[in-house]
């Protein structure tokens, strides 16, 4: 019998169907994995922004994760939006019981305009509980600047911040730079001693709802199919540059769209 590669996603519901556990269940299906899925948060939100959060309590987020490690067991599990530090809790202890073989948090802490989106003691439990059971973590540049308490704002200092940051926390990091200025991006992996580059032009869209999620979903599919990180990461790279470039000339709600997660190559 064909037994599908599973991979859990733990993270918020996006309504409009373009970030969250949306995003993640089309990526993973996209890549031919089986998605499973935590609703850690239902959120109000649409294109346009945030509207509201309603966090789920955090003994449903455990008995949630429980049922889904109990029967599927699966060969990775990503983790996105944690809203406060009994959910991160419940999530940590959880991955501590079950130890799947691979990990990746996409640490949801601050909104694109900036705002942060977690309390500082949401934040510390993240840092002591959650990152040093990760396999990779994967920061924007908004948040390694919060986790380090200075700004990053080119690409050395990219890679010394994913050196401290995977110093500090026994993990993987990848460093993404969407937000640098230019027509170039380049995002930083260290893992294990090494530094690798993912650079490449910015593809012009106001499409882009959800990239986080999606890459650290293609991420998480990749390394369950048993590449390694440096070309998971690569491949889930071009996945989501596809995914932009397929999806720039869409036109869903009147704001930040989402990405095309289902496209042909043809």
């Amino acid at each position: 019998m064909f037994s599908p590669t599973i991979i859990l996603t733990i993270a918020g519901s996006d309504c409009s169907g373009g970030a969250g556990i949306q995003a993640d269940i089309k990526t993973i299906s996209a890549l031919k994995g089986y998605a499973a899925s935590v609703v850690t948060a239902v959120t109000a939100q649409n294109t346009m922004g945030v509207q509201a959060v309603y966090p789920v309590p955090a003994d449903i987020v455990r008995a949630q994760t429980e049922s889904v490690m109990d029967d599927l067991q699966p060969a990775a599990v990503k983790i996105g939006m944690v809203h406060n530090a009994e959910i991160v809790h419940a999530i940590a202890e959880c991955m501590q019981k079950y130890r799947p073989g691979f990990i990746v948090y996409d640490p949801v802490m601050v909104s694109t305009s900036g705002r942060r989106l977690m309390t500082e003691d949401t934040v510390r439990v993240i840092q002591e509980e959650l990152f040093p059971l990760c396999s990779l973590i994967t920061p924007n540049l908004s948040e390694a600047s919060l986790l380090l308490s200075h700004s990053i704002t080119d690409v050395e200092e990219m890679k010394r911040a994913a050196y401290l940051l995977a110093s500090r926390y026994h993990c993987a990091v990848l460093v993404k730079g969407g937000h640098l200025s230019g027509d170039e991006m380049c995002d930083v992996l260290y893992d294990n001693g090494n530094i690798s580059l993912f650079g490449q032009q910015k593809v012009e869209s106001h499409n882009l709802h959800g990239t986080g999620c999606t890459l650290s979903s293609a991420i998480a599919t990749f390394v369950a199919n048993h590449y390694g990180l440096e070309e998971a990461v690569r491949r889930a790279k071009a996945y989501i540059s596809k995914a932009i470039v397929h999806g720039k000339d869409h036109r869903i709600g009147h704001g930040n769209g989402p990405l095309c997660h289902f496209f042909s190559d043809d």
